[in-house]
């Protein structure tokens, strides 16, 4: 596993981002725009940003606000936690983390600890980030994320 902000963007393919950006701007032009618009619009703004501190967290946060509209998804809801975190700080994503919960088709899975782990590392809480990068990789069946969440828990003890 290679973390978003941890690629080589250089290495990605700009003539195929910037195809993949014209066809997306000229279906959202061909009428509504429905959650698969709006996850293609994610990536292309995820995509448009040649470094990661450029990305365009705002805009992603507006878009996940739109996505959270039309689908009750517990995912979509774990990704605006992450814009929000992003855009107004850990404290904020951890909020809204809460909410998810109580929410059964999410609560106890991986991924839900595995983002707190890490809006726990930016907010400085590094003894509840490692029990909860432990947690995730406790959970998960991957063994490349296993693996990943435990070497980011172990590089937090080293630190």
């Amino acid at each position: 596993m290679i973390p978003l902000t941890k690629q080589d963007r250089t290495l990605w393919d700009r003539s195929e981002i910037t195809e993949g950006i014209a066809l997306l701007t000229a279906a959202l032009g061909k009428g509504s725009v429905g959650p698969y618009q709006l996850q293609a619009a994610v990536a292309a703004v995820h995509d448009e940003a040649l470094r990661t501190e450029d990305t365009d967290w705002p805009q992603i946060l507006a878009l996940y606000d739109l996505l959270k509209r039309m689908s009750a998804n517990p995912m979509v809801s774990l990704n605006h936690a992450i814009a929000a975190a992003m855009v107004d700080g850990p404290p904020k994503g951890l909020e809204l983390l809460t909410t998810l919960d109580a929410d059964s088709r999410i609560a106890g899975h991986y991924r839900l600890d595995a983002v707190r782990a890490h809006l726990l590392e930016m907010a400085g809480d590094h003894p509840a980030a490692i029990t909860h990068y432990r947690m995730a990789a406790a959970r998960t069946t991957s063994i490349p994320e296993r693996n990943y969440l435990m070497t980011q828990a172990a590089r937090l003890v080293e630190s």
